[in-house]
């Protein structure tokens, strides 16, 4: 252990707690200690010192326990010729200033006006993003989950230069890896420096600008410890499980650029308790041994162009990226970048021109593998920011490839081709719309460049069902007009033949273990009915998922004899939930809200409440913020029903889930929806009125309140009474 390092960090965490103790006695004596302090939208209070001490800061005086506790932690100075080896000296101290940076940047939302820009992008005026709010970590967090994101990196300080900065910030885009970025070095910081280059920022790019201070890299820890709660289902207070959940699960390490501070080293140190690495590009004494992280604890001295190879290695993750012969850069982090009018060498499709997409599978003498052609002008034929149509045509052919399959594979070109940096892709099958941004062009991005993305990426992530894939480009009007009717003939037989699946048809299930990297004892179980509640897998996915990789993650399961037809409940499907839940779950309902309802991992699009007043149920999606008439909003509730948790009155759904005739179908389905978002209801309109219609109720969708009609369960009755809502003669749920 480096006695440097060690001393550097504890004079650095003194120094911290000092100046936060003054600022929060400052806070005191200007607004009193009863002044609300939080941060903004989230469920989890100021969420390092919930996760670890499990203490609710909800006032200013809430914050003097805290600063009692962070002074117990604070280990002496280091004398120079008295010296106790022990990383626990400096890990004590890290916590110590993750403790005060929490509280210091929480009391910065007291500012007027506040220093953060509210959302996902920041604005013209103001780069800096501050705390995440519930919704954008839950919807960020998904990513982690389905692997997309393998982890984070937060850098602190700034690059030598501009273009080094965008080197490195675009190789761990091109690695998946989220970017949590704070401090200054020498007056700049990297996500400055991003910005001159004119690389776009915010969370959409996974380019994420937290703060100018260093304490605001403690948004990237609050973030990772919400994760343990939301998805691990960690209890607040449970220090232990909140760090080893965060060593084995959430691979994030530290970038220190520039000259190291003792209050990098404190904040470094806080960073070890939590398994997070430091991986300097200056020369500072290191720590190589293991223990509280995976591998080495601080590596310093790493050239620009090896940093991120080196804090992968040192952190020890699994990155599996495959090389794409396009000019351009190649990541699911360039899946959010937006590409505005301006920026655009041209539109394909949209809403003023045809746009379509489509995969077919042929017999494997019909499909020329690795051949790509483009029928009609190419890129540098066409006229900047104009717009033209578009089709694209993929056939597919393989020795284990099915019919069923094509829907599955042609969704997945939206997220093929968003990889792309340059290339905009919105909508799918015949409302495609695209845009190509003129760096891209300028770059050597062509059309057939489309067929080289996805003839790569459908063999590496569908080796197992594919041997062939053909790709042809249509930008000539008249083809594509032709060739889109052809489509969507095809589109509506496959709607047909998806519509007459029923869960009583078949009778092997899929499960899906992805989650269970976040919440251990939790499964999904995927019935033609029921989606998965992400909203990313429905059955015919998780066949086709099977078929690629037979021990991966969707595994059939077979339902076996039926134990309760109304619940939902099955010999083959309850067996299953026991084994690979850890036995931790003994039975599931997949159609009951109330009795054994299936787990949550904590992805789940939406979230169905019972409201037992109303003898009704209410559901909620994660992209409304305010309060619902159960008393909580979404976050709260998800932390509550994610983690693996099996909780009667509660359950984890995907939006789609709720068209279904399955829906909580044990107590009445969706006759039982009292009450929706505005937005949700809207969304889904079509659905709510054809399901009305089946159940004997043409006015259903009418009958349902929004935030605008109640937001109380009791507002909900009266709303109920008002419209004669057909639950008010059902059957009590309780």
């Amino acid at each position: 252990m480096s006695k440097i390092i060690c001393a550097a960090a504890i004079r650095g965490a003194h120094a911290i707690v000092d100046r936060v103790e003054k600022k929060v006695n400052d806070a005191i004596a200007k607004f009193g200690e009863d002044k609300e302090v939080k941060l903004p939208n989230t469920g989890y209070y100021l969420p390092v010192i919930y996760g670890i001490l499990g203490h609710k800061v909800e006032t200013l005086g809430d914050m003097k326990p805290v600063l009692e506790r962070c002074r117990e932690l604070l280990p002496p100075h280091v004398e120079d010729q008295l010296w106790v080896p022990y990383l626990g000296h400096a890990l004590d101290a890290g916590m110590a200033t993750l403790f005060a940076y929490d509280m210091e940047e929480a009391l910065k939302y007291l500012e007027d006006p506040i220093p953060y820009v509210t959302g996902e992008d920041p604005t013209e005026d103001n780069i800096w993003l501050g705390a995440a709010d519930d919704v954008i970590m839950r919807k960020r967090g998904v990513e982690f989950v389905d692997g997309s994101a393998p982890g984070f990196a937060a850098v602190v300080g700034a690059a030598p230069d501009n273009e080094t900065a965008v080197k490195i910030a675009k190789e761990l885009q091109e690695k998946g890896i989220y970017v949590f970025m704070a401090s200054e070095h020498n007056g700049k910081t990297f996500a400055e420096q991003l910005v001159e280059a004119g690389v776009q920022v915010g969370w959409p790019t996974r380019l994420v600008p937290f703060g100018r201070d260093t304490s605001a890299a403690i948004h990237a820890v609050g973030f990772a410890t919400r994760a343990a709660m939301a998805f691990g289902g960690v209890k607040p207070g449970d220090y232990a499980g909140i760090l080893r959940y965060n060593k084995n699960r959430i691979f994030a390490f530290v970038l220190a650029l520039g000259e190291v501070t003792d209050e990098w080293y404190a904040a470094a140190a806080g960073a070890i308790n939590y398994g997070f690495p430091t991986i300097a590009d200056s020369d500072i004494p290191e720590i190589l041994v293991t223990g509280v992280c995976t591998y080495e604890h601080v590596v310093s001295n790493v050239p620009h162009d090896q940093i991120v190879s080196k804090a992968i290695e040192v952190r020890g993750l699994k990155i599996q990226i495959s090389k794409i012969d396009i000019p351009v850069s190649y990541s699911p982090a360039f899946e959010g970048e937006r590409i505005g009018r301006d920026a655009m060498h041209v539109e394909l499709g949209g809403p003023k021109a045809d746009g379509f997409e489509f995969c077919r599978m042929l017999e494997l003498d019909q499909v020329e593998d690795g051949k790509f052609e483009v029928i009609g002008p190419d890129l540098d034929e066409m006229e900047v920011g104009k717009t033209y149509p578009i089709g694209i045509w993929v056939e597919v052919a393989g020795r284990n490839m099915q019919p069923d399959f094509e829907p599955i594979l042609e969704r997945q070109i939206h997220h093929l081709l968003n990889g792309a940096e340059g290339i905009l892709h919105i909508g799918q099958r015949d409302i495609l719309w695209m845009r190509v941004s003129k760096k891209a062009y300028e770059a050597g991005l062509r059309l057939s460049h489309f067929g080289t993305i996805l003839h790569a990426k459908f063999h590496n992530e569908f080796g197992k069902i594919l041997d062939k894939v053909q790709v042809r480009i249509y930008t000539e009007p008249e083809k594509v007009k032709e060739l889109i009717e052809e489509a969507r003939k095809t589109y509506r037989e496959r709607e047909s033949r998806l519509g007459a699946m029923t869960d009583e048809t078949v009778e092997t299930f899929y499960s899906c273990l992805l989650c269970q990297s976040f919440a251990p004892d939790h499964v999904c179980v995927i019935s033609p009915e029921r989606p998965g509640l992400c909203g990313a897998y429905n059955w015919l996915d998780g066949k086709a998922a099977y078929e690629i990789n037979p021990t991966g993650p969707n595994q059939p399961v077979k339902k076996g004899d039926v134990i309760d037809e109304k619940l939902g409940q099955w010999s083959g499907v309850n067996e299953y939930v026991y084994q690979n839940s850890h036995e931790s779950v003994t039975s599931f309902s997949a159609y009951s809200l109330m009795v054994d309802p299936m787990t949550s991992c904590g992805c789940f699009e939406a979230i169905v409440v019972l409201l037992p007043m109303a003898n009704a149920v209410m559901v909620v999606d994660r992209d409304f913020p305010g309060m619902t008439p159960c008393g909580m909003p979404f976050s709260t509730l998800a932390g509550s029903v994610g983690g693996g948790a099996q909780t009667p009155g509660f359950v984890g759904i995907s939006k789609f889930y709720i068209g279904s005739k399955k829906f909580i179908s044990a107590e009445g389905g969706i006759k039982r929806v009292a009450w929706m978002p505005k937005h949700l209801k809207e969304s889904l309109k079509e659905v709510i009125q054809k399901r009305g219609e089946e159940e004997g109720v043409p006015d259903l969708y009418d009958k349902i309140a929004t935030e605008e009609d109640a937001t109380t369960e009791e507002e909900v009755m009266e709303f109920m009474q008002k419209v004669g809502h057909p639950a008010l003669e059902m059957d009590p749920m309780m």
